[in-house]
C-alpha cells in the first residue's frame, strides 16, 4: 500500500512538472498603448491620451523643458509666454499649421532658430543646445500631437523654404 501511494505521488509530481514545462501561448500585444513609454493629453480632448513611442517621450521631454513656453498656451507653470510675443509662435500640436512644413524644416528651425528660416527672430537657435537626437526626437514628438493628425506628403518639399 505504501509502494502504491509513493508510485502515485511521483506521478503526480512528474505529470505536474511535464505540464509545467509545456510553453504558454504567446498572444501578440495589438495595443499601442501597452507598448507607450509616455502618454501625453490631448489639447483638444481631455479625454484623449495619445501613446508616445520612445522617441516621440524623448521629444515630450525636450518639448517641456525648451519649447512650452512659447509653443503652448499653457505650461506646468502656468500660462505661457506665447501672448506676448508678436508674431504669436504656432501652438506646436496644431496640425493645420505644422503638418504643412515637413521634418527637415521643423529640424531646420529648431537648429537655426526662426530668423535663419524667414520666420521670427525671436526663435532662438537650439542648434548648440540639443543634439540632432534630441531635435528628431522633438520633431517626432510634434508629429505625434498634431491635431488634425500629420500624413506624411507625397512630396515633402523643401527644408528651407518658407512657407
Amino acid at each position: 500500500m505504501r509502494y502504491r501511494s509513493i508510485v502515485l505521488a511521483l506521478s503526480l509530481v512528474l505529470a505536474g512538472n511535464l505540464y509545467a514545462c509545456r510553453k504558454a501561448e504567446i498572444t501578440p500585444v495589438t495595443d499601442s498603448s501597452l507598448s507607450a513609454y509616455a502618454f501625453e493629453q490631448d489639447a483638444n480632448n481631455a479625454q484623449h491620451l495619445i501613446a508616445l513611442h520612445y522617441e516621440q517621450s524623448e521629444g515630450q521631454r525636450v518639448f517641456y523643458d525648451k519649447c512650452i513656453w512659447c509653443h503652448a498656451d499653457a505650461t506646468p507653470a502656468g500660462p505661457s509666454n506665447r501672448s506676448n510675443l508678436m508674431p504669436q509662435p504656432p501652438l506646436l500640436n496644431d496640425g493645420n499649421v505644422m503638418n504643412a512644413v515637413n521634418d527637415g524644416f521643423i529640424r531646420n528651425i529648431v537648429t537655426l532658430g526662426g530668423g535663419a528660416l524667414g520666420k521670427s527672430p525671436m526663435m532662438p537657435p537650439w542648434g548648440n543646445t540639443l543634439s540632432e537626437e534630441e531635435i528628431r526626437d522633438v520633431t517626432a514628438y510634434i508629429r505625434a500631437v498634431a491635431d488634425p493628425p500629420y500624413h506624411a506628403p507625397a512630396n515633402p518639399g523643401s527644408d528651407y523654404g518658407v512657407k
